[in-house]
This record gives structure tokens, sequence and C-alpha cells, in this order.
């Protein structure tokens, strides 16, 4: 099976268990917004996915080539021969550091952060809000992923497969279901400490739980925050009304947000000038 039949079967699975078992009121199936969600699903699950990735595996052969040119020693490769499952669990540990390093920066880069708002706009999660987010976070995170597997000689097979639990774990951490996994939440990710990451207000700071997978990070850099005892009061992010519904309106809203910005202050730039 390629990775769009194990998206709509884990998709699938998490449908059914927020139906058998809904951690809040259940949503329903055809709530406001499952059309607009169906096409984030859709295009960053499939379409866009597939289609960085490969532009990344091209740009990387480039960059390659021409420090080769140049004379450098420009690959690793010190995966070659490693048994798959070691692949697996290393590069899986790579892959969620580099992304926690993303996400980070999703939220501290201004530029950045006007795409992630998409992401941080719903107000309720369920297992599709995994994939509701722009497609520029789909360039940002192969870039920073798809280089260094690369560059270390990850075997496609081991990659396929932390790709594959990486989307079921997204599905899992942003799901409508109360499943806990006790002491094991010092390593990883679970709905009940994602939801804070989903918190409007800027209780305990409004940098927390940028863990995908792993929240190991979280706890090892200070940016772990999780009462166990309630829940966020609501989910979104600081003046959130400001986001559009639909999804033509969710794509070019950073677009015309981050060039707006960058005008504004080419405009101040020329003013102080004269």
């Amino acid at each position: 099976m390629d990775y769009w039949h194990y998206l709509a079967i884990g998709s699938l699975f998490f449908v059914l268990l927020e139906r058998l078992m809904p951690w809040h009121e259940p949503h329903r199936t055809f709530r406001p917004g499952w059309l607009r969600d169906l096409c984030y699903l859709a295009v960053n699950g499939h379409l866009f996915s597939f289609y960085t990735m490969v532009f990344s595996a091209a740009l990387y052969a480039k960059v390659i080539a021409l420090l080769q040119g140049w004379g450098f020693q420009a690959e690793a490769a010190v995966a070659v021969g490693w048994p798959l499952w070691v692949q697996f669990i290393a590069f899986l540990f790579l892959s969620d550091f580099i992304q926690w390093c993303t996400h980070v920066s999703l939220h501290k880069v201004p530029f950045l952060w006007a795409f992630h708002k998409v992401h941080h706009s719903i107000p309720h999660l369920d297992w599709a809000a995994n994939f509701h987010y722009h497609w520029m976070e789909n360039v940002v995170y192969a870039l920073t992923r798809a280089l260094p597997w690369a560059w270390l000689g990850a075997d496609p097979t081991a990659m396929f497969w932390v790709f594959v639990v990486g989307t079921y774990w997204g599905h899992f951490n942003h799901s409508n279901v109360p499943l806990r996994i006790g002491p094991m939440r010092y390593l990883f990710n679970s709905p009940h400490m994602h939801i804070w990451h989903h918190d409007a207000s800027d209780e305990g700071g409004t940098s927390k739980n940028y863990g995908i997978v792993l929240s190991v990070w979280d706890w090892l850099f200070g940016t772990a925050y999780w009462p166990q005892d309630r829940e966020p009061e609501r989910l979104g992010y600081p003046g959130d009304a400001e986001m559009p519904q639909h999804l033509t309106g969710q794509l070019v809203w950073p677009i015309r947000l981050n060039f707006a910005s960058r005008l504004v202050g080419v405009l101040a730039r020329l003013v102080r000038g004269h």
C-alpha cells in the first residue's frame, strides 16, 4: 500500500474511535467546516506532501552535486547498512526533533506564524485538525526534514514508516478521545497535552508543547505546560476572529498579510528616508 491508503485507513479508524468513545461532546460527522477540512486532508495529506518531498529530493541532489563540484565531501551516509528497525527508531527521533525545532520557528518567526495561524484558528480539536494547516507548512517541513535524511543515507522504507507513524500520532494528538498514556507522557505526546498547545490564552506562556510525536523535547527544553486538573477555556489564538473560515480565505489570508506587512515596512523606510 502507498501512503494515501494508510492515511485513509488511519483517518477512518479515528472517525470511528471518536464516535465510540468521545472525550468531549461528540462532533457531528458533517460538522461546520467538514468539507473544508476534507480538502485540507486531501491536499496536505496526499498531493502537496508528495510534491514537496519530490521537490526536496531534487533540491538535495542539486546541492550535493554543487558541493561535490567544489571538492567537498557532501554526504555522510552513516546510516547505510543499518538494520531497518534501527533506522526507523533513529530517524523517528531525529525527524521529530527537527519537526520540534521547525514548529518553534513557525511560532517565533512572524512571517511563518502568519501561515501557522491557520492551524491554530481551529475552535475544536478532532483527528481532522492534524491536516488543517496552510500548504506553506508542507514546504517548510519537507525542506527541513528531507535534506538531513538524504544526507545521512536513510533508507526510503524506514522514512516511509516514520512518515506513517507521524501521521497516525498526529491524528491521535488532535483527536477527540480521552485516552491517557500514563508515565509515557514524558516521552510521547497525547491529546491531553497537545490541547494546551492550542490554548487561546497566554496561560503558561503562549509558546508551549511543540512536540509532534514525542513530548520529550518539551520536557528537556522547558516548553512543557500541562495542568493535570483542567483543560483550556478556549482553543484558538488571541485575535483569531481575523481568520476567514472558508478554505480559499484561509489559503490567501497569510500571503496577503505577509505582503501587506512588507509593503508597510517599505513605505515606512521610504518615509523615514525623506
